[in-house]
């Protein structure tokens, strides 16, 4: 698929967008392998993820004179981006490493399309497994007084980097309005609970009290409101009387571990869309 290009498109809807769109392929004699797509009657707004390719070369410029056409005509934001080129993603966590391994691994061995380029970290725990795949890994501090600092540095460190893609691995901080705007639908977040249910401190304690018969595990984009981000994906277990907090802590990991790799593939796949304060996802 070296030559295989995804188009992402999202505009207000109306009649004519996937004709337009299909007509532009058409003439430049390129095959469409797959084709999404989903109108929202309630936001009015159409989006589309195409799959094309292969083209002679692995430019896609003489494409891009077409859609700006229509993009102008339709409103439309777009995009068009390689299948072989992989996000560059920066991964932020605290003294939880699950979900940090599996997305290291994964990236690793090639499961997850995802070139990790740093690791951030307000303690210095997880330096050496960061080590062990050959990631840098960078503890910044925070308290109070330097959280400002701490996040100037972060925003320097996805410049330097040219980071897309910021995931939130078991981060224990509150990012800052500042930087939830800086990277406004670029910021992916783990939420070890089922949201809505059971916010803040302890999700597994707060469920265990209540003899909850499912746990489950969110991944959100991340805004300035705390955990109130749309929403890319939801799993839950089955869990029943028997179990303490503790069985109800390593059942929710492994929930954790695949809703977070699940939402930073498709956002990687471009197959994740913002909605307002939704999200549409592509299977």
């Amino acid at each position: 698929m070296a030559h295989d290009h995804i188009l992402t498109l999202s505009c207000p809807d109306k009649p004519g967008i996937v004709h337009a769109v299909t007509g532009v392929f058409a003439k430049e004699k390129l095959n469409i392998l797959d084709l999404q797509q989903f109108s929202d009657r309630e936001s009015e707004k159409f989006f589309m993820r195409v799959h094309f390719g292969p083209t002679a070369t692995a430019s896609t410029e003489h494409l891009r004179a077409h859609f700006d056409v229509l993009a102008a005509d339709l409103k439309m934001d777009y995009d068009i981006r390689p299948v072989a080129q992989k996000t560059r993603a920066l991964v932020m966590v605290s003294k939880t490493g699950h979900c940090l391994n599996d997305l290291l691994f994964r990236a690793k061995s090639g499961q997850l399309p995802v070139d990790i380029a740093l690791v951030v970290s307000n303690h210095p725990d997880f330096a050496p497994l960061a080590g062990s795949y050959g990631v840098e890994f960078r503890h910044l501090p925070v308290t109070k007084d330097t959280k400002a600092e701490q996040e100037t540095q972060i925003l320097e460190l996805i410049r330097e980097r040219d980071i897309e893609l910021v995931v939130l691995a078991r981060y224990m901080q509150v990012l800052s309005p500042t930087l939830c705007q800086a990277m406004s639908g670029k910021i992916i977040n783990i939420h070890h609970s089922f949201l809505p249910s059971f916010k803040g401190a302890k999700p597994y304690h707060q469920a265990h009290q209540r003899g909850v018969k499912i746990i489950g595990a969110t991944a959100h984009f991340v805004t300035a409101d705390l955990d109130e981000g749309p929403i890319i994906e939801q799993r839950v277990a089955r869990v029943d009387h028997s179990m303490g907090p503790k069985e109800l802590v390593d059942e929710g990991s492994n929930v954790e571990s695949q809703v977070l790799l699940a939402a930073v593939k498709w956002f990687s796949e471009r197959r994740v869309f913002l909605n307002n304060t939704k999200t549409v996802v592509f299977s």
